[in-house]
């Protein structure tokens, strides 16, 4: 059975494959792992089979790199993370220009918005349940999640908090860098257990959040008003908070591909994951941003 749900899956922690870095625990030779780091991974009930890129790494020995031609590395992922980050700003910046949201062109910019964000996420479970990366599909879905980005940004600033936009920028990456410093220094130890309480309490925020805009959409309003005021900001919290989760979650992926020799082509995948992590966070930030806005 695979998971049905790109976002809250990540490599390496399916009862399948287990997670890599408790491969220790059992010798080389599993089942082989699906390559997509949200929703490729088959559950089974064996959690702690063998790392699906370990080749004759022994029983309790430390992990170790094999030597593989056209393995991923480092230099991989952050030049792929690059284009796809760049792929998305490119793109917002010029939706921001070209789809204004003044009172004569709000309807078609919010229309064109509303439609990447769909196509984006179409996109995003396509490549989710492919079993190899697809880089034009994961550029394509970079794209059209810049557009939705772009007039988003636009229209908060224009109608609810002008400083909205580079307050979401720099708080995400004030998020990245101390979550990466965190990760490095082994502050923050991504475990089963880990995962399991960033999975139980990203599933519940989701659930909550659709459930409000359920109750906005049939009953007007802010549904439950889980975003806006005190509670809104408090949401807002949460979720960057989850997001900060979620990188350790992808810097412990992209770790674990690096060290047990993962095939190169999988640095698309971690590219990916980490641009649906950021843009989450942006969005948090922005929406945070607008609420406080809209306080003072």
């Amino acid at each position: 059975m695979r998971s049905s749900n790109p976002v809250f899956s990540r490599r390496g922690f399916s009862r399948d494959n287990g997670y890599a870095g408790f491969n220790a625990q059992q010798q080389a030779g599993g089942p082989a792992a699906g390559t997509n780091p949200y929703a490729t991974n088959p559950y089974a009930t064996n959690p702690y089979a063998a790392d699906p890129y370990a080749q004759g790494v022994q029983q309790d020995a430390p992990p170790q790199a094999p030597v593989r031609t056209g393995a991923m590395t480092i230099d991989d992922v952050v030049s792929r993370t690059a284009i796809t980050l760049g792929t998305v700003f490119v793109t917002a910046t010029l939706a921001w220009f070209l789809l204004p949201v003044d009172p004569a062109n709000l309807g078609k910019s919010y229309g064109i918005g509303i439609g990447a964000a769909l196509v984006a996420f179409v996109l995003a479970m396509v490549q989710s349940f492919k079993s190899k990366a697809s880089p034009a599909l994961i550029l394509a879905y970079a794209a059209f999640e810049g557009v939705f980005l772009g007039v988003i940004s636009s229209a908060v600033t224009t109608y609810v908090a002008a400083g909205a936009v580079p307050q979401a920028v720099l708080g995400t990456m004030c998020v990245f860098a101390g979550v990466l410093i965190a990760y490095k220094m082994r502050w923050i130890r991504v475990t089963r257990r880990f995962y399991g309480f960033v999975m139980a309490a990203a599933l519940g925020f989701v659930l909550l959040m659709a459930v409000n805009m359920l109750f906005a959409v049939f009953g007007g309003g802010d549904g439950l008003g889980l975003r806006s005021g005190g509670l809104g900001i408090l949401f807002g919290v949460i979720g960057i908070i989850l997001g900060a989760c979620f990188l350790a979650l992808d810097f412990k992926q992209v770790e674990d591909g690096i060290t047990y020799g993962a095939p190169r082509e999988e640095s698309w995948l971690a590219a990916f994951g980490l641009t649906m992590t950021l843009v989450w966070i942006y969005l948090e930030f922005l929406r945070l941003a607008a609420i406080l806005s809209g306080d003072d």
